[in-house]
């Protein structure tokens, strides 16, 4: 056998190895019939076309308790104010944007993050919002080398288990207008002074059971519903363990009751 004859045959049993190969890891990949190998919806991006790499919800979760990452929300304040991811940061606008084409102010952040490697994440609302894909291009023409994006956005946040925070001026402003709307007293049961006017009280233990008692608007799931409590972080255990039970519009105010004067009973201000 010529050595040519054998460069070729060699050079055809590796071609078929190699198809073999790429084949078994292409079957092993795919979703098995019981969905023990089906990728995680946490771990999904849009993969949009855009200069700043996306982020998986995941990651944003991971993200989220590092003390050294920055998460900016890239909407008008309005929107921010009543809900945005907790620990998010407000962005001014742009001089001269309009609502169709706004983009958060890059500027700004070159005057309150100097440091161009720090770690930026960016989201707006979701599939189709352009805004953070905007302000992204613009943060990196500045010269900062570390920015993503969250590209599911808030939307993909609330329906992916994510509990909001809301601000208080729109806290204010939804429950007067929002007459569907549900105000949460997270506070343990003793001591529930002062006493918050049309408010329902949930303390964490008894999340679940108020799906039963009719505390919670089970007859429709989207029902906007806002949890206030001794603290912050009391509001937010009361809001992420309704959120777990299946509520996708919860936000938690991140402040005190006694910070909402205008909420509380007459004889109690």
């Amino acid at each position: 056998m010529t050595t040519g004859r054998q460069a070729g045959i060699v050079l055809i049993v590796g071609m078929m190895l190699m198809s073999g190969i790429a084949a078994w890891t292409k079957v092993q990949s795919q979703p098995s019939a019981d969905g023990r190998n089906a990728p995680s919806v946490f771990d999904g991006v849009l993969s949009s076309v855009a200069v700043s790499p996306e982020m998986s919800t995941a990651e944003l979760r991971a993200a989220l308790t590092e003390s050294s990452v920055i998460v900016l929300d890239a909407r008008p304040y309005e929107e921010y104010a009543v809900s945005h991811i907790p620990g998010a940061r407000a962005v001014p606008a742009k001089p001269g944007t309009t609502p169709a084409l706004y983009v958060a102010d890059a500027a700004e952040i070159a005057k309150t993050i100097p440091d161009k490697s720090q770690p930026l994440i960016l989201y707006c609302n979701g599939l189709f919002c352009g805004r953070s894909e905007r302000f992204a291009d613009d943060l990196t023409k500045l010269g900062y080398r570390n920015v993503r994006r969250y590209q599911l956005g808030a939307p993909g946040w609330r329906a992916l288990g994510g509990v909001m925070q809301v601000e208080k001026p729109a806290l204010l402003r939804l429950l007067a207008q929002d007459a569907t709307s549900v105000l949460i007293d997270g506070r343990a049961e003793a001591g529930l002074t002062p006493r918050v006017r049309n408010a329902v009280s949930i303390p964490l233990p008894q999340a679940s059971q108020a799906k039963d008692d009719g505390r919670l608007p089970m007859t429709d799931h989207n029902t906007r519903i806002f949890v206030v409590g001794t603290n912050g972080s009391e509001a937010r255990a009361v809001a992420e363990a309704i959120v777990h039970d299946a509520f996708h519009n919860v936000a938690f105010f991140g402040g005190a009751i006694t910070d909402l004067q205008e909420l509380l009973d007459d004889e109690e201000r």
